[in-house]
């Protein structure tokens, strides 16, 4: 098998660099994430991921990315944190957390010729919930999930899939803590990446799906997933609360904000499974499963929150929402009536201004430009209207920095944002937790990649958690509102009924 660096490269490499790559490239016509992913999961039982995307533009879906065994983890909850590496660390703090991860990344001096967007670093999510450390958005809700606010880890085996080039690269990385037994080192190294090509490239036969819907209960009117599925709102209650998000926009304090329920339902199957079924029911630019210790996270993101990309800041943000037509003439019909109605255009705009002021905070002066403004885009159930904002990032900001300029995104807080999500606290029951935060990457190539938490699942305790939003502004009718949350959740709940059958 042939790998980089040889040995005399990684000799040189590691009198500069701690933190040394070692690759190895192949291609593969037959190989797929999920089944690469399904195959090594069994060799290497802790933390992993898998990070794809199935349905999107062209350099939305280039690669996908599959990550094992940690050789770091971050987790925090409220003010602790919790490091694993090879001695574990828990301590509080007052300051933001994301100081402590970007402290542990700079002690990984990255050695790699490689050009990719992500090439070794912390992958996972932050959650919602971790505005607190930005904002004063209220007291603290019950929070009955207990996630971690914030959960990430830094994988030893990375596998890239380069889609367009039907190309496969398998990444093992080593932190070289001392300088010794160089020869001895690289070759067990060697040693460590043969196994995983050889269990990478074996065939693995993923167990068939069935869209039978013979054993799924249907609901009522009243409770549209039936009493299997529960919901932390009463459906009076989201209505009440409707009217008072309204009421505080007639009176002026904001414009919009967006309420969510979140709905729960027993499952004690593979998590996995409602992955491989959500994929096919919802496929979007961002597909995600994160497989940790503590939660499992599963996801079908259509919308990035913030990339950063060679010192280049891009936000896309997403309002305004139809089905898809039944043919042609019915998608275009659906189509026009989107982009003039008069409500959703007001309401794009707006969180459109939201996402430019976000990036306005960490970009280089007169540098936010709007390249596509307003335009559709079609995914397999809905269409959307969408517009990206892009910007150079100042020299004296970074990736860290530039996430939380734009944290939480406005399509899932409100405007004015901070006043919005103090109505948020006050209306909703419980704490959001994981939900309307974000999963991506903070790569050692000082990249960025992250899209929002919604239509998602979130496993723990044998339960399955899927919470969904409504856009609230003045002439928002509630029991639409409440409709939209609904149709929202459906095929993601649909996904977990399936695969828990």
């Amino acid at each position: 098998m042939e790998m980089t660096p040889t040995f005399r490269e990684f000799v040189k490499l590691s009198k500069k660099h701690n933190f040394i790559v070692f690759s190895h490239k192949f291609y593969s016509d037959w190989l797929t994430p999920p089944s690469v992913y399904y195959g090594l999961r069994k060799s290497y039982k802790g933390e992993s991921f898998l990070l794809e995307s199935v349905e999107g533009q062209e350099k939305v879906c280039h690669f996908s990315f599959l990550g094992f065994m940690p050789l770091r983890t971050f987790k925090t909850k409220g003010k602790k944190i919790y490091i694993r590496g090879k001695e574990p660390i828990n301590f509080e703090t007052k300051r933001d957390p994301l100081f402590e991860l970007k402290k542990i990344m700079s002690r990984f001096n990255l050695a790699s010729r490689k050009k990719l967007r992500f090439l070794g670093g912390f992958v996972g999510y932050f959650g919602y919930d971790m505005v607190r450390f930005y904002e004063d958005v209220g007291k603290d809700l019950p929070d009955p999930v207990n996630a971690y606010d914030s959960y990430f880890i830094l994988p030893k085996f990375l596998i890239v899939f380069d889609h367009l080039r039907r190309q496969i690269e398998i990444f093992s990385f080593l932190f070289l803590e001392e300088k010794k037994h160089l020869k001895e080192i690289y070759f067990m190294e060697k040693e460590t990446l043969q196994r995983i090509y050889e269990k990478a490239i074996v065939p693995h036969k993923l167990p068939a799906l069935s869209f039978s819907l013979t054993n799924v209960k249907v609901g009522s009117c009243e409770n549209p997933f039936s009493d299997e599925v529960e919901s932390n709102f009463k459906k009076k209650d989201f209505l009440t609360a409707v009217r008072r998000a309204k009421k505080y926009i007639e009176e002026g304090e904001i414009i919009q904000t967006v309420l969510s329920q979140r709905f729960s339902l027993n499952y004690k199957a593979d998590p996995f499974t409602a992955y491989r079924y959500l994929r096919i029911l919802n496929p979007s630019p961002y597909m995600f499963y994160l497989n940790f210790k503590d939660v499992k996270l599963c996801g079908s993101s259509p919308e990035m929150l913030i990339r950063c990309e060679n010192k280049e800041l891009t936000t896309r943000p997403i309002a305004g929402t139809r089905k898809r037509g039944r043919n042609d003439f019915e998608d275009s019909q659906l189509q026009d009536s989107l982009l003039n109605d008069p409500k959703e255009k007001a309401e794009h705009i707006m969180l459109l201004d939201l996402a430019r002021n976000d990036l306005g905070h960490v970009a280089k002066a007169a540098s936010v430009t709007v390249p596509i403004f307003m335009t559709i885009e079609k995914f397999s159930h809905v269409m959307h209207i969408v517009s990206e904002v892009r910007a150079k990032i100042k020299e004296s900001e970074d990736i860290f920095s530039a996430l939380v300029s734009c944290f939480p995104a406005g399509t899932v807080s409100g405007a004015p944002k901070v006043r919005a999500m103090q109505i948020i606290n006050e209306l909703e029951p419980e704490a959001r937790g994981v939900y309307a935060g974000c999963v991506g990457y903070f790569s050692f190539t000082k990249s960025l990649d992250t899209c929002i938490i919604i239509r998602t699942i979130v496993f723990k305790n044998n339960k399955a958690y899927v919470q969904a939003g409504a856009g609230i502004v003045s002439d928002s009718k509630p029991l639409n509102e409440y409709k939209e949350t609904i149709n929202k959740a459906k095929a993601v709940i649909l996904a977990i009924r399936l695969a828990g059958r």
